[in-house]
């Protein structure tokens, strides 16, 4: 529980990014439980890694958690059924990513019965985790998808010093991570120091934007007169808004180490080499993970779960997403069973207000567009963006101004424009020599270009490139 007594100073600010709206339509909205669908569609294909083997096949009967594919891959996790009912066939699926997947479909029977055999887990060793978090079906729930068991699995010789706890959530419209913060505090905070106390952490922080008043609450569990009595309040001095709050000492955090910071709310502070810096001042180089500077970074719902799995032993098999934009009645927060079909979320939420432009798996800085309504929805969707013809409208570009603006947005201090120039002529030395592959595509650099330039595209082209030339 969070202590009020002392404030300490941020760490850095990597600067760049973009002060966007934040549309944060469906924060106060209580996340809501959605009925069965009659139709499932489990992709194999929901992580990072090696895709899944289907391990069940048509006429099998499955409940809720039965395991229905998995890989013997150590970069990989096995998926689970999401309702009770009966296989109905395998199938394949293209992805929004280009890549074409196996698939599982089953026909509901509207009971939710859960499998039989699941229990929790025991866990009191770090081998107990690693172990219960693949049979969970865990993977980065912020919308990476990387196999958590991987990122657990530690030299426990050597383990990482610092866990950073990303809720930054700092994309617009997007407020799942934030209900789960408000509804689930608990699970969140119970999860934190079973991860401390397994792996031994020196130190944690929970890092929350400070457009989230009431999810710093919720996990500030002791506030009063924080900072005053301006919790919550977006204020420009850093000294308020980039701020770690100590945590109350008890039994689970003896030395007192769990940390809430504060983080200005501006974007992307969520993307992982920009926390990682924010709250320790490390630079994580390219081609190294967060464990080579000595951090681990989880993201908030992936804790709560990873918790409420240890205590239930129900694997990954819904998942909550934000359904939002002009062209759907109802926005809000659904819990959904992974492999349900996104019309089938649009006609759980009301159904369309207008005629939809535009279906986004994500937010609107970094989500891929679905060509198909029936695509699923898959462990790593946290929002299903809805727009209408304005939201949706085209950008048209126009030539380049040359006003540096997308240098100065770009959070790894890239050059995007001459990154441009470069792809544009071939020359792939240039390219590399202007580190596009440190891009982390967060689009900052084509939102502030007043030419409306490409930009983001442009950079993902040009690691492509990059990657094709190995």
């Amino acid at each position: 529980m969070v202590k009020s007594e002392e404030v300490l100073r941020p760490v850095k600010d990597i600067g760049g990014g973009a002060n966007l709206p934040h549309r944060k339509n469906t924060a106060e909205k209580e996340s809501v439980m959605m009925p069965p669908p009659e139709t499932v569609v489990i992709p194999m294909q929901q992580h990072i890694g090696a895709p899944c083997t289907p391990c069940v096949k048509k006429g099998d009967t499955v409940y809720v958690g039965t395991k229905i594919g998995d890989s013997d891959k150590f970069v990989s996790a096995p998926i689970h059924s999401s309702v009770s009912g009966t296989v109905s066939g395998l199938g394949s699926l293209l992805l929004p990513s280009g890549q074409t997947t196996e698939t599982v479909i089953i026909q509901s029977d509207g009971q939710m019965t859960p499998d039989p055999d699941l229990k929790p887990p025991v866990v009191e060793t770090l081998e107990d985790l690693v172990k219960a978090a693949r049979d969970s079906g865990l993977v980065g729930l912020g919308g990476a998808g990387f196999p958590s068991h991987v990122k657990l699995n530690v030299n426990p010789d050597n383990p990482p010093d610092t866990l950073i706890i990303n809720g930054a959530e700092c994309e617009p419209y997007i407020t799942s991570d934030y209900r789960e913060c408000v509804e689930n505090t608990d699970n969140i905070l119970e999860g934190v120091y079973l991860l401390k106390k397994l792996i031994g952490f020196k130190q944690v922080i929970i890092a929350v934007e400070n457009n989230k008043p009431k999810a710093i609450q919720a996990l500030n569990k002791l506030v009063e007169n924080v900072i005053g009595q301006d919790v919550g309040v977006d204020v420009s001095d850093d000294e308020k808004t980039h701020a770690l709050y100590k945590v109350a000492t008890d039994e689970r955090d003896a030395d007192n180490s769990v940390r809430l910071m504060r983080l200005k709310s501006r974007y992307p502070q969520g993307a992982e080499k920009v926390l990682i810096y924010t709250a320790t001042g490390r630079k994580l180089p390219l081609g190294k993970l967060p464990s080579d500077v000595g951090c681990m970074v989880m993201n908030v719902t992936s804790v709560s779960f990873l918790n409420k799995y240890i205590k239930t032993g129900m694997p990954l098999v819904s998942k909550t997403v934000t359904v939002d934009g002009g062209a759907v009645m109802n926005a809000q927060n659904v819990i959904v069973p992974i492999g349900t079909s996104i019309s089938d979320v649009i006609e759980f939420c009301g159904g369309y207000k207008s005629p939809a432009r535009k279906i986004l798996y994500g937010g609107p800085m970094m989500g891929n567009a679905v060509v198909d309504v029936n695509m699923p929805i898959l462990k790593q969707n946290n929002a299903i963006l809805v727009l209408d013809r304005k939201q949706a409208e085209k950008r048209v570009e126009s030539p380049c101004i040359r006003c540096g603006r997308c240098a100065k947005a770009c959070p790894m201090r890239l050059q995007p424009l001459e990154i441009e120039s470069a792809l544009r002529i071939g020359n792939l030395e240039a390219v590399k020599a202007h580190y596009a592959d440190y891009c982390i595509e967060c689009g900052s650099c084509s939102y502030v270009c007043p030419s409306k330039r490409h930009l983001t595209q442009v950079m993902r082209m040009a690691k492509a490139e990059l990657r094709n030339k190995k």
